[in-house]
């Protein structure tokens, strides 16, 4: 009998990264639940029969590299999955600074430090996954400094692939997903899913080969066709959704 796969989920707390731990539990996988908070961490530990508990913040290095010294005494990893992330949806002339650095510090900071920090954890061939976005394909109205954030964590995350050829590297890019995150938006999201279904397109789409797992294909290939159109092309579209959504 194979020996169960140990998995480390970063942003485990909540969302799709809670729904995700409860699909590997399933699965019988053991697993390292990570987030900032330690009491909703341990009571999907609770639920799931049982997880190493490790809190962190992404945006603090300290916190993570500690998190990871005592990861490492356990043993190695076969995954890691990074879906940590701050998401405010506004104009960026109505941009609080202070809040924009900080989404910029957790989203793509955050994901630098656990792609610094992740891969000696990792067994050889072993998969570390970063999550990016739809909205890092093209610069979309009201995604502000979240999209330019994700657009730098799917370069980030092209990078490493590029780098590490010893190990399995990911990029998960997200539709809108129904999280206390998109619960801020006030317009009409396309193709909205059920944390349980992006969890699951998540978990199905690491198990089979290729670099980029997106979902919902309805919402993503429409983007990812803007986005390889000219910006003489591409651009009146995006203009297009703006005014859309101050009417």
């Amino acid at each position: 009998m194979s020996k169960p796969s140990r998995i480390w989920i970063i942003g485990a707390s909540d969302g799709i990264g809670r729904e995700l731990a409860r699909q590997y539990a399933a699965e019988g996988a053991r697993l390292v639940l990570s987030a900032r908070r330690q009491d909703a961490l341990q009571a999907l530990a609770d639920e799931i029969g049982g997880a190493e508990i490790r809190p962190l913040d992404v945006a603090d290095r300290a916190s993570l590299d500690a998190a990871a010294s005592a990861i490492a005494a356990g043993g190695n990893l076969d995954r890691i999955v990074h879906l940590a992330a701050l998401y405010d949806p506004g104009r960026i002339s109505d941009l609080d600074p202070d809040m924009a650095a900080r989404i910029v510090t957790v989203n793509l900071t955050g994901s630098f430090h656990v792609a610094q920090v992740g891969p000696p954890l990792l067994r050889r061939g072993g998969q570390l996954a970063l999550c990016g976005s739809v909205a890092g394909y093209v610069g979309l109205p009201q995604g502000q400094i979240y999209s330019a954030s994700k657009a730098g964590v799917i370069n980030l995350a092209e990078s490493l692939r590029a780098e590490r050829s010893d190990l399995d590297i990911r990029l998960i890019c997200p539709g809108f997903v129904e999280t206390r995150l998109t619960e801020k938006n006030d317009f009409k999201m396309p193709a909205l899913m059920r944390p349980d279904k992006a969890a699951t397109a998540i978990r199905t789409g690491l198990a089979r080969g290729g670099f980029e797992v997106h979902f919902p294909h309805r919402l993503t290939r429409s983007l990812k066709l803007i986005r390889a159109l000219p910006y003489w092309l591409s651009l009146p579209l995006t203009r297009r959704l703006s005014r859309e959504d101050s009417a």
